[in-house]
């Protein structure tokens, strides 16, 4: 029996938290271990589509846009133009700046916090994991993304602010599970751009553990900073293409292998329950 689509949305309202790089590399890291997966980027700035290897999103023909508006206006929709398969493995949705104007319409849609699910909906079941990247902000599309979502990732900044802001989005997936999508659980906290040579990162990464650790996973691997993750973006492939022997290509190896050994673990739980 196939197992369900896992729908994942990487979620922070903070920038600079390594999102992106987080979609990326784990969307990567579980094709590389035989899973089918399909990248969305849900951020008009495109991050994603850009480090995936498409410098040029506003001359994209097809993006979540467009996929977004046909959906809402029940047009069928050649997702062949629409879905871009990347080389390392990965099939991608991309995303340009058209979307922040779509965001601004979503308010008057109706249905307008299910309107990534419903599209999702149809297609998802072609794949093992759908991972959704973003925007930094608790907006429309995050709240979309949130609906669409079985479980969200938050990867958090070892600092203060960044910390800090831990609360406020807890409270918005909080209310988007009370309010819109019961199922939706919390995968884990994933501490990003740790430099373990600092008191003060180690310090947060502990006030995190200590403050979140006892109802919320967090993840065990930890994403070091470095300067060679921080080139990736502008050269198209994933930090296991750019720097396979790196200690961010190691950490993002083990940090998939958890959500891998989660999974199982849930659906050994589930099969026991149907027992």
């Amino acid at each position: 029996m196939k197992e369900k689509p896992t729908v994942m949305a990487v979620v922070n309202q903070k920038g600079g938290t390594a999102k992106t790089t987080t979609v990326e590399n784990l969307g990567i890291g579980l094709a590389k271990a035989g899973k089918k997966v399909l990248l969305v980027d849900c951020d008009p700035q495109a991050s994603l589509t850009i480090c995936l290897g498409y410098p040029r999103p506003d001359e994209l023909p097809v993006t979540l846009t467009e996929l977004l508006t046909a959906s809402i206006n029940e047009q069928t929709v050649d997702l062949t133009k629409g879905i871009l398969h990347q080389k390392e493995g990965v099939d991608l949705i991309p995303s340009n700046i058209a979307l922040a104007g779509l965001e601004v319409a979503l308010v008057n849609t109706m249905n307008r916090e299910r309107v990534l699910k419903q599209f999702l909906e149809p297609i998802k079941g072609a794949y093992d994991y759908v991972l959704l990247d973003c925007m930094p902000s608790l907006g429309m599309l995050t709240v979309n993304a949130l609906t669409a979502a079985d479980t969200t990732l938050i990867p958090v900044q070892a600092n203060y602010l960044s910390a800090n802001g831990l609360e406020q989005l807890l409270q918005t997936v909080n209310k988007v599970k009370r309010q819109i999508n019961p199922k939706l659980r919390i995968e884990g906290i994933l501490l990003t751009m740790v430099d373990g040579r600092t008191n003060y990162a180690r310090d947060i990464s502990n006030l995190i553990r200590e403050t979140y650790g006892s109802r919320i996973k967090i993840f065990d691997s930890v994403i070091p900073r470095s300067t060679r993750a921080a080139e990736i973006s502008a050269e198209g492939k994933s930090i296991f293409a750019y720097d396979p022997k790196g200690k961010v290509a190691a950490a993002y190896e083990d940090m998939t292998k958890e959500v891998l050994k989660n999974a199982e673990k849930r659906r050994k739980h589930q099969l026991e329950q149907l027992r």
